[in-house]
């Protein structure tokens, strides 16, 4: 598949290893991943921020491997985070875990449902 990026000149540069846009062709096939949490398939909750992350960030994987696609098909995430002092954690996780891949991106600080969680990520991935 192939998409096109648009990081236009009149717009300030991405900074935080995302694209501003992306153009999918048509006919593409859409996942739109739920907001994962990080809750392992046991029902346990990592107690620090980054193995949440990691674990937010496995769901994510076992959603898109159970149709056939990988974290190069995201072309958008959102992340909410409960602290702004995570976000730093939380971007080094996601550019371990995207490599090259620049999808769009957001990320705002909010109150989750459950308070053990620090984070929860959804996505939209395009194959």
């Amino acid at each position: 598949m192939i998409v096109r990026r648009h990081d236009p000149a009149g717009v300030a540069p991405s900074i935080g290893g995302y694209t501003h846009g992306l153009d999918l062709p048509a006919g593409a096939r859409l996942i739109f991943v739920s907001g994962q949490i990080p809750v392992a398939p046991d029902g346990s909750v990592p107690a620090d921020f980054a193995s949440q992350c990691n674990a937010v960030w496995d769901n994510i994987g076992a959603v898109l491997a159970s149709a056939d696609m990988k974290i190069d098909n995201l072309v958008k995430i959102t992340t909410y985070l409960t602290d702004r002092s995570q976000a730093d954690v939380n971007g080094r996780i996601r550019r371990e875990r995207l490599g090259d891949h620049r999808p769009a991106l957001t990320v705002v600080v909010v109150q989750t449902l459950e308070s053990q969680w620090l984070l929860e990520i959804e996505a939209v991935a395009a194959a």
